[in-house]
């Protein structure tokens, strides 16, 4: 019985404070990790919230985690001792279902959530399957590092879904932990990029970040048939009318941002342009690695703000006001 420091609460929206919580024993193909760094989502907040529904207390957060393998379980090579590895929201899958069989992991019905059910990463330690524990490439801090296991692989997940071509007109609605590193990686790959955000006053900044355009969103009714892509990171109501108007034809909305509302769509519209309406959490590993790896080749970095742990309670409360630019990570040790 291993036991370590972690941060959490057990009720719904209370503060998270230090508790002593008992690792369960490594199983096959598991390995643990010593928490160096840990980055705070707005999917964090959701899950000390309640929004989801609880399995287990106190809930220990974090899923955006950077670290050192301390120790393994059978089956792994204890070469990998020592090494700096990633961990996102999934930290295991059946590994013998059609989907886990295919490379298409994030669809399996069995998935083992980091949060839910497990202990996160706002924690001294955190253990899972070794295929989600992603050795960061060279070049990459770790102290930036944990934003790309969610929002980084959340936001390039669609670009390898959806074939995306180079040559694409790209918009993303939303410019915060997701929005900012959309911007940078479909400029990256090519793609004429325009942010979309509520204030004209942060169009410098997203400039900065590679977009070629920046638009408000009020103004998307002016820009009909405009984007081959537009990937909202927003969770709140938008004008769907002009959202899906500003599509060009075949083009594909991919909604990321969690709306807890219905979204009306009209169908004729979609119909008419052969548009698509998609969704996605995050990424398998192999397109995780690969993101990792052209972020490292094409120098693209969250942009965070560091707190040591015991402040993570200050950061949770920043987040929900918007007081970030654009990622808070939290410096362990918890």
């Amino acid at each position: 019985m291993r036991k370590t420091s972690a941060w959490g609460n057990t009720l719904p929206g209370s503060k998270l404070e230090r508790h002593e919580i008992v690792l369960k024993e490594l199983g096959p193909d598991e390995m643990r990790m010593e928490v160096l760094y840990c980055g705070l989502c707005q999917s964090d907040l959701i899950q000390i919230d309640g929004l989801t529904g609880r399995t287990g207390l106190p809930l220990i957060p974090g899923h955006e985690v950077v670290g050192r393998v301390v120790s393994v379980g059978a089956g792994v090579d204890p070469i990998h001792v020592g090494s700096l590895r990633g961990l996102g929201w999934i930290s295991g899958n059946c590994r013998h279902c059609q989907w886990c069989l295919s490379g298409r992991q994030t669809l399996c019905d069995n998935l083992e959530m980091t949060v839910i059910g497990r202990t996160g990463g706002f924690a001294n330690e955190v253990q899972a399957h070794q295929d989600w524990l992603i050795k960061i490439p060279d070049g990459i801090e770790p102290a930036i590092a944990g934003p790309l296991f969610c929002g980084g692989a959340t936001v390039f997940e669609p670009l390898i879904s959806g074939e995306i071509s180079p040559t694409a007109s790209v918009a993303i609605i939303g410019i915060g932990g997701l929005g900012h590193l959309a911007v940078q990686i479909t400029r990256a790959w090519g793609c004429h990029v325009t942010g979309i955000t509520t204030s004209k006053a942060k169009e410098e900044e997203i400039r900065e970040l590679g977009a070629h355009d920046v638009e408000l969103l009020s103004n998307l009714h002016n820009l009909k048939g405009k984007y081959d892509l537009i990937i909202n990171t927003s969770y709140h109501a938008l004008d769907w009318d002009a959202v899906i108007a500003s599509l060009a034809p075949q083009g594909r909305l991919h909604q990321l941002g969690f709306n807890w509302k219905p979204i009306p769509i009209k169908l004729f519209p979609f119909g008419k342009g052969n548009l698509t309406f998609t969704s996605s959490l995050t990424a398998s590993p192999a397109i995780t690695g690969k993101m990792l790896n052209f972020c490292a080749r094409h120098n693209i970095r969250p942009k965070v703000e560091i707190l040591p742990m015991p402040q993570i309670n200050t950061a949770i409360e920043r987040l929900r006001c918007g007081d970030v630019r654009y990622r808070f990570v939290l410096q362990g040790p918890a």
